[in-house]
């Protein structure tokens, strides 16, 4: 007899999850049929705020950049959907990758200046980012300047003509970026890109003295962030159909919230956004006719889990439970098999 070992990922927890996923998608897709139109809008605004979670993550949870611009992405792919679909006549969901696309080429030569700031000041660098942004998209007047603009009836029926199949057209383009950019995640993760990034986690000098090329890696996550980001926010301004300088820029809305859903979930992991998510939607519905008292108790609630629960909500179920919906890590097999 010979001591062999498989590696493994799956187990019976993480086929439940699978199975659950399938499941869960399958009535989501089928939302325009069950559900009326606040109810498509709210799943859309929270596809969005799952997507931006799971990329905000994967920078400060995995590849160790901890930005607090990312609402500039966030505008840009704004700005850039109301741009191709009012100027170049490119239709409106078209426009949605599109504005991706031009956000990750934008992204390639601005990310080695950012990365000469570490820590705090990449930070820091990410909020001026986002600041030159909001500025220089407030001085364009063909988009109406400082008070913005709204999507022109003409170019919101090139989606349809009939409100219903437009919503749903709407509503299915964001679904279909919340998963898309889920399966990015997991998939990047579970590549070898995703075990370097782990190594550049938990120690970077261990991680370049084994050959990773932390400077690389970094810059094409942040490059793909970038542009998911703006596929996100080109898919917000879609739903909401105006924009502004201060509402596409705007720090509160689109970086304190997502961090927000990142720290209660559980930061670097996948399911900690899905779960941050559902628990930030559940609060602000539950809390929004409160005022300010609403926000009091959002900081509240991210203090009281910095403190007591440093791996968020879904780090303590995992804990306790040993469970795992979405494997990444690689689990090492034994089993004795006949010479």
């Amino acid at each position: 007899m010979a001591a062999r070992f498989r590696i493994r990922r799956s187990t019976p927890s993480s086929r439940f999850g699978l199975a659950l996923f399938a499941v869960l998608l399958a009535v989501l897709l089928a939302a325009p049929w069950w559900a009326g139109r606040a109810p498509m809008r709210l799943l859309g605004e929270a596809y969005a705020f799952l997507a931006l979670a799971c990329l905000w993550n994967l920078l400060a949870g995995y590849a160790g950049l901890v930005s607090v611009g990312q609402q500039a992405w966030v505008g840009f792919g704004g700005y850039l959907l109301f741009t191709l679909a009012m100027f170049l006549g490119i239709h409106p969901l078209a426009a949605v990758p599109l504005a991706g696309v031009a956000a990750a080429l934008l992204a390639v030569p601005l990310a080695p200046l950012l990365f000469r700031l570490q820590g705090a000041y990449f930070a820091i660098g990410t909020w001026v980012l986002a600041e030159v942004f909001r500025l220089s998209f407030a001085q364009v007047s063909a988009l109406g300047g400082g008070s913005g603009s709204s999507l022109p009836m003409s170019v919101v029926a090139q989606i349809a003509r009939d409100r219903a199949v437009r919503d749903a057209a709407i509503y299915w383009t964001g679904l279909a970026l919340a998963v898309g950019t889920l399966l990015f995640v997991v998939l990047l993760l579970r590549s070898k890109t995703g075990l370097a990034l782990t190594a550049l986690r938990d120690s970077e000098i261990a991680s370049d003295s084994l050959g990773v090329d932390g400077a690389r890696i970094r810059l094409g996550v942040y490059v793909a962030v970038s542009g998911l980001t703006a596929m996100a926010g080109a898919f917000i301004f879609l739903q909401k159909l105006r924009i502004s300088p201060d509402a596409a820029f705007s720090v509160n809305d689109w970086t304190a919230y997502v961090i927000f859903i990142a720290v209660i979930g559980g930061i670097g992991t996948i399911e900690g956004p899905i779960v941050g998510t559902i628990l930030f939607f559940l609060l602000r519905e539950t809390l929004a006719d409160l005022g300010t008292t609403y926000l009091l108790v959002l900081g509240a609630v991210a203090i009281g889990v910095m403190l007591k629960a440093p791996r968020g909500v879904w780090g303590i179920f995992t804990r306790k439970t040993g469970i795992t919906l979405v494997p990444i890590q690689r689990h090492v097999v034994y089993r004795d098999d006949e010479v």
